[in-house]
């Protein structure tokens, strides 16, 4: 059977089967070979880029320029998987038509299938707003990277009964305002599934537990490469950042003791092209 190119269409029927959602987030031509032939089913390039790839302090620094050339290298690298661009802060808040045109320069210029913004209700006119541009929004609530600050940091949402009714009804607003799937992130699992529960759409967790519709992590948690802190919610499916740090420290040492290039790593030469040159 020939693998098709996921759609939002087929994400809505794997709700509606209770089939789960797979996402990772995926930032180059490599990463994203990878997880499209491991047959995730949607790949986030999140604006995360900007710590685990670029080594900002927080997501907030990252430009349009930046999440443009990365989603380019993802979309090279995949040919089966839903592609979801992260818009960057300050890309749609100020103004909706900048958000209308950075929305759209997602699709246009590096072929991104959709675009990810954070918010509640405070964004469902843009919400709409882009979608009646012709371009698929997925939402996101509870913690929201880019106004961490205003949220006291990186702390769990919805934790009261006044906060999870402020969660739900944010989740309703922005399906009723045409999100296509909302990412819920580090809520409570009951919340989070009474969320799920609620909506017709899909909702996609990072520490929200397993009632959501579909699960997302950060590629570089996931695989042991960042080594600055781990969330709580982060499983780890390898440790790469000390196999590569072991195997730099190995090339160093081979190429310091001159064990490399060996014999075998080089190119011999003609012998009689040899005698010619160095003879004259």
């Amino acid at each position: 059977m020939t693998q098709k190119k996921m759609t939002i269409l087929t994400l809505h029927e794997k709700k509606a089967r209770g089939e789960p959602i797979t996402m990772v987030t995926a930032y180059d031509y490599p990463s994203a070979q990878a997880a499209d032939r491991a047959g995730m089913d949607c790949l986030l390039v999140g604006d995360s880029l900007g710590m685990v790839v670029l080594g900002y302090d927080s997501t907030v620094p990252v430009t349009m320029d930046e999440m443009l050339h990365h989603c380019r290298a993802v979309r090279r690298g995949s040919q089966y998987a839903y592609l979801i661009g992260d818009m960057p802060f300050m890309s749609y808040q100020a103004d909706r038509a900048k958000a209308i045109r950075n929305a759209g320069r997602f699709l246009k210029e590096s072929g991104m299938d959709a675009v990810k913004l954070e918010g509640g209700r405070e964004m469902t006119d843009t919400v709409r707003a882009i979608g009646a541009a012709g371009i698929i929004v997925i939402g996101h609530i509870g913690l929201t990277p880019q106004s961490a600050g205003k949220l006291g940091g990186y702390r769990v949402q919805g934790k009261t009964a006044a906060d999870a009714q402020r969660l739900l009804d944010d989740a309703l607003a922005l399906q009723d305002a045409g999100a296509a799937m909302i990412v819920l992130e580090m809520v409570p699992d009951r919340v989070a599934e009474r969320i799920s529960k609620a909506l017709r759409i899909p909702t996609v967790g990072i520490g929200a537990g397993g009632g959501c519709d579909g699960q997302v992590l950060v590629l570089h948690d996931l695989l042991g490469m960042f080594e600055r802190f781990t969330p709580r919610f982060v499983k780890k499916y390898a440790e790469l950042f000390p196999q590569m740090e072991q195997a730099l420290a190995a090339y160093r040492d081979d190429v310091t003791a001159r064990r490399f290039p060996a014999a075998e790593h080089a190119f011999p030469v003609d012998e009689g092209e040899w005698e010619r040159w160095v003879t004259g």
